[in-house]
């Protein structure tokens, strides 16, 4: 069968290589045409349009490449039209898949999404376009299957690709004392500063993090550096502190860390997979303000963070915008590192939290339901 991709950030590239070579092992005659990136082609197939021509990140970014983000739509369009799929693939890339997946829905082509919008937490109107336009969506979070179906979405969970990469890295990782020699890092208990991988994570997030590393000699504070990013970013939010930074590195770094501060993301979730003690800092451009107009207009979920989100509870600590100092961290932090009974709680919920994210494998179950789809 012939299949037609659509991944426009870094992310989506890896999820959708994985998805493409089990696709292979189910359809031995499929082929692929795709925006994508590296991996993705590494899988075969033609790859149309790499998603570092795609990948645009916040308002004034998208504004200022309205002319590139239409001309890439167009060449979409043109070479689905061109290729007549049996099924378009779109992978998360919601602000552009969505009108992709009404072109395809209008022109007769079958539309499946791998990696479903998050519009459980906000752009929630999304939601009739999904059932309007999408013939099945593939969810990777335990919760979302109940929220699309109460939508009347067909829905098949596939569990959360997370859950694969990171028993894929875990078989490359070295033993702590290994870990710490190669990077030139002494015996101290490391703690992991996850500030984020763009610029105005960074900017908001390490000048907190990095002074609060000011107060406890005791422990070792590394920071997780994004691999796209130079490392004098970092060090000109770092409070002048002279702490370590590591690229590539970031699933042993927090595997081997006594706890971490973590900017709300995927690396929440990431985490708490790794078995690590945390608590989670976000803060956005515009002050308390802007944040109350967009919670009020588009947020609609009690928690900021996935583990909390999942779990239904505040497993771990949410510093949020005004909240997020360090007179409101620093105690948290303490907790973390001195509290072994909060310590405990955490790390049970968090056991908690893997049974329910299921099995590794969620390429796999996807490539298998939508290759018995398409045949049905």
């Amino acid at each position: 069968m012939k299949y037609f991709l659509i991944a426009g950030e870094a992310s989506g590239d890896l999820h959708g290589a994985a998805l493409m070579n089990a696709l292979k092992k189910e359809d031995s005659s499929a082929e692929f045409r795709f925006f994508g990136g590296d991996r993705m082609a590494s899988e075969g197939g033609v790859l149309l349009k790499h998603y570092r021509e795609m990948a645009f990140m916040g308002a004034i970014e998208v504004l200022m490449n309205l002319r590139v983000i239409r001309k890439n739509m167009e060449l979409c369009k043109q070479e689905i039209m061109k290729y007549k799929p049996d099924v378009v693939i779109l992978i998360d890339y919601p602000g552009f898949n969505i009108k992709i997946a009404e072109f395809a829905h209008t022109h007769q082509f079958r539309v499946y999404w791998y990696i479903a919008p998050k519009v459980w937490a906000w752009k929630e109107w999304r939601v009739t376009k999904l059932k309007a336009y999408v013939d099945e969506l593939f969810t990777i979070l335990p919760f979302e299957t109940a929220y699309f179906q109460k939508h009347q979405l067909k829905v098949s969970y596939v569990g959360n690709p997370l859950l694969d990469e990171i028993l894929e890295s875990k078989k490359k990782f070295r033993k702590r004392e290994q870990f710490l020699q190669d990077n030139h890092l002494d015996s101290r208990p490391l703690v992991a500063l996850l500030p984020g991988s763009r610029v105005q994570e960074i900017r908001y997030m390490l000048p907190v993090m990095s002074r609060l590393a000011s107060l406890y000699p005791d422990y070792q504070f590394v920071i997780s550096k994004a691999e796209a990013l130079d490392e004098e970013i970092y060090r000109k939010f770092c409070d002048h502190q002279p702490l370590k930074l590591l690229s590539g590195q970031t699933y042993e770094l927090v595997h081997h860390s006594f706890a971490a501060l973590v900017t709300s993301g995927t690396a929440t979730l990431e985490t708490a997979l790794l078995n690590t003690p945390q608590a989670v800092l976000y803060k956005m451009a515009g002050g308390g303000l802007s944040y109350k107009i967009f919670q009020w207009l588009f947020l609609k979920v009690k928690y900021i963070s996935l583990p909390n989100i999942i779990l239904g509870k505040e497993t771990v600590k949410e510093f949020v915008m005004d909240q997020m100092n360090i007179d409101a961290v620093r105690p948290e932090l303490e907790r973390l590192l001195e509290d072994k009974v909060y310590r405990g709680e955490m790390l049970a919920d968090y056991n908690r939290l893997h049974t329910m994210m299921g099995e590794p494998g969620a390429a796999g179950r996807a490539a298998r339901e939508m290759y018995r789809l398409l045949g049905s």
